[in-house]
């Protein structure tokens, strides 16, 4: 006990002043509040060095300063959609050279737009809903949707902010117009009938999958952070060879947009037992109730101790970097 004790000491000794960056000024704010609570309080449970830091500005100059005033060695990222998601926040941090969990700039930039994860995950033959993209400006839109029901979701928004399952023509305007609200290009797929999980990848290894389920029509905002009939299976009950194949194809869908670290891949497992990836979270979720969380709790991870492992695994990244220059 006492060599564990020691251990455990120089360890967070080593790791120095952590910044648990929360807030933002997304959609997700409240979300990221909560995430940055959790994963302050779990670090501070097991002894480390660390500050809340919440983020009120995107401005550039009002980041440097608030991080040089906190003076910590290494950020842990929990900011939701942009600015957290979008590598503008990464962007900074390099910068000014503080290492940072997860996932770099260019793949934070892929992830959190939803065409280009669509796009570039059909390049590399993983299987994505058929998609379409639509501006603004387009306003044959709806004219050139001839099956239904459609999935309609902003392209920039997580959380299943902003989007709407069209089962009938008349009502696939209204769906668009909303998801408009959100930004100037929207995604329009095909909805797939089937049963909603999600893979974590956690050190480049996929952890155990979870199911959700519902009552709602999908797994939307109020079932995510609301709903108190929400179920979540994990791990989820799968054939042994579904389930691999979708752990294969989440850790494929991870390397083909570059994520470092840590990510979250949401499927739909449609009738046929064929995984479809509907998105990418880079930054996923961070309350002990979190889907991550749960699927790391599986895989033998306490949830301080996923914490500290995301931290490892940055300065883990730093080192590398550091060495190949």
């Amino acid at each position: 006990i006492t060599d564990f004790l020691l251990t455990m000491d120089y360890i967070l000794s080593e790791l120095g002043h952590i910044g648990v960056l929360m807030g933002g000024c997304s959609s997700e704010r409240e979300i990221s509040l909560k995430s940055g609570k959790a994963v302050y309080n779990a670090l501070s449970e097991i002894g480390c060095k660390v500050s809340s830091i919440v983020i009120e500005s995107q401005e550039e100059k009002d980041i440097v300063n608030l991080l040089s005033k906190a003076r910590i060695d290494l950020a842990f990222i929990a900011l939701h959609g942009r600015f957290g998601e979008d590598g503008a926040i990464q962007a900074i941090l390099e910068k000014i050279g503080i290492p940072y969990t997860g996932s770099g700039v260019q793949a934070s930039q892929r992830a959190i737009n939803k065409i280009s994860t669509q796009t570039l995950l059909q390049e590399n033959g993983v299987p994505v809903a058929d998609f379409m993209v639509v501006f603004n400006k387009d306003a044959k839109a709806v004219e050139k949707i001839k099956k239904f029901p459609v999935v309609v979701k902003p392209a920039l928004e997580g959380s299943s902010i902003g989007i709407t399952i069209v089962q009938q023509k008349k009502d696939l305007a209204k769906a668009i117009e909303a998801a408009f609200q959100y930004g100037p290009e929207i995604l329009i797929e095909r909805y797939i009938k089937g049963r909603e999980m999600t893979v974590g990848v956690l050190a480049n290894e996929a952890l155990p999958i979870v199911e959700i389920k519902t009552k709602a029509k999908f797994f939307d905002f109020q079932a995510k952070y609301q709903s108190q009939t929400t179920q979540y299976i994990v791990p989820a009950k799968l054939a042994e060879d579904t389930a691999k194949k979708m752990q294969q194809t989440a850790l494929r869908a991870y390397h083909a947009i570059g994520c470092a670290d840590f990510s979250r891949v949401d499927f739909i497992l449609d009738e046929k037992k064929t995984p479809f990836v509907l998105e990418i979270n880079t930054i996923p979720g961070f309350t002990a109730t979190s889907l991550l969380p749960k699927a790391a709790a599986v895989a033998g991870y306490t949830f301080p101790a996923l914490c500290l492992k995301i931290i490892q695994l940055a300065y883990a990244k730093k080192s590398r970097v550091s060495s190949s220059r």
